[in-house]
């Protein structure tokens, strides 16, 4: 495969009020807005949304049920189809904005997005990733384009738990090193092409940003203060991180969490914390230099990212060959890694981060 390709949101806008610009938004792809946000978002911003929307025609709203599931997204495009929506706004977490990413599929409808918290990278992909009611990954769907436009409030994202914010560090950190290994390894992005340079430039941007602003902007979240290190982590968490994982390609660090969603100890923790953990077993079995490894594992304990699966309440043999075997027989691109990989060095990855950990 010799093409490369590069995707990304036809529009990007972020910074403190910046959901005042909603209703010029949704005005230029349609007048019929169906919104998709599970209730405590209702509940929090649905008055504020309604203003923002006043010029549109009747907006519905559709409250997600808290699961992204092929199920909930039927029901919901069947609300949508009855009225006759014409453009889809996606507003809450990760698993809200997946759900109205599949609306958006069956409507083929365009979509805004607007993240509530900077958990993860999801709001400027073309992905929606599908779970089973029982909270088990089951499959990944695409749009065929990215997000019309995400728009991202930072004055809404720091009332949210200082949790999410970190978890969205975890989920960003882990692209520098997951696109280079794709890269490297001649794998392909969700592009089913090969990474262009600027992804790799951007993955290592992402890691650099969050490396110098990170810990200073988690003291600002933790103020519920949106400064200028917040935007710029923001930026590399929602931004920059989704660039680089769906145009650079993925590796070992994502492909871990096809095991983790089968622990249900692991399950319920934050996408976020799931990766960062799959990062270092990633750096483990690329054979960094212990300085580098305690560097980052520095880095992670005064973020309290999980370094460990003790951390997650597990561990031992058992709990590492289940996360191993489904994540060796299921994630696309777990081979993306140019040193020899086995299950076997995986599962030695996380007996060694144990053993760091004590």
């Amino acid at each position: 495969m010799s093409l490369r390709a590069f995707g990304a949101p036809s529009r990007y806008i972020q910074g403190p009020d910046a959901l005042s610009e909603l209703g010029p938004l949704v005005r230029l792809h349609g007048r019929r807005p169906f919104i998709v946000a599970d209730a405590v978002v209702t509940e929090l911003l649905g008055a504020r949304l309604r203003r923002e929307l006043a010029g549109t025609e009747q907006a519905v709203f559709a409250t997600f049920s808290g699961e992204c599931t092929a199920a909930e997204i039927e029901t919901l495009a069947s609300t949508a189809r009855r009225a006759k929506a014409d453009v889809i706004i996606g507003v809450g977490g990760g698993k809200a904005i997946d759900t109205a990413k599949g609306v958006r599929m069956a409507l083929k409808a365009p979509i805004i997005i607007v993240p509530t918290i900077a958990s993860n990278d999801s709001p400027t992909s073309r992905l929606a990733v599908l779970y089973t009611a029982d909270h088990v990954l089951s499959e990944v769907r695409l749009m065929s384009a990215n997000p019309d436009a995400v728009l991202v409030d930072t004055s809404i994202i720091v009332q949210a738990p200082a949790r999410f914010f970190i978890a969205g560090i975890g989920d960003a950190l882990s692209k520098k090193f997951e696109v280079e290994q794709c890269a490297n390894a001649g794998g392909l992005n969700f592009f089913k092409a090969r990474p262009t340079e600027l992804s790799v430039a951007i993955a290592d941007a992402c890691y650099r940003t969050i490396r110098r602003d990170g810990l200073a902007a988690v003291e600002a979240v933790t103020r519920k203060t949106a400064d200028g290190a917040v935007e710029s982590v923001v930026e590399a968490t929602i931004l920059l991180s989704g660039l680089a994982f769906e145009s650079g390609g993925l590796s070992i660090a994502h492909s871990l969490t096809r095991g983790f969603s089968a622990v249900p100890e692991i399950a319920r923790a934050l996408h976020g914390e799931q990766v960062a953990l799959g990062l270092l077993v990633q750096v483990v079995a690329e054979g960094r230099e212990s300085a580098f490894l305690d560097d980052l594992l520095a880095f992670y304990a005064r973020l309290d990212l999980p370094r460990a699966l003790s951390d997650f309440g597990v561990e031992g043999d058992d709990v590492i060959d289940r996360v191993v075997t489904l994540s060796w027989e299921t994630a696309p691109y777990i081979r993306n890694f140019v040193q020899p990989v086995s299950p076997q060095i995986l599962a030695e990855g996380f007996r060694t981060l144990q053993r760091m950990r004590g």
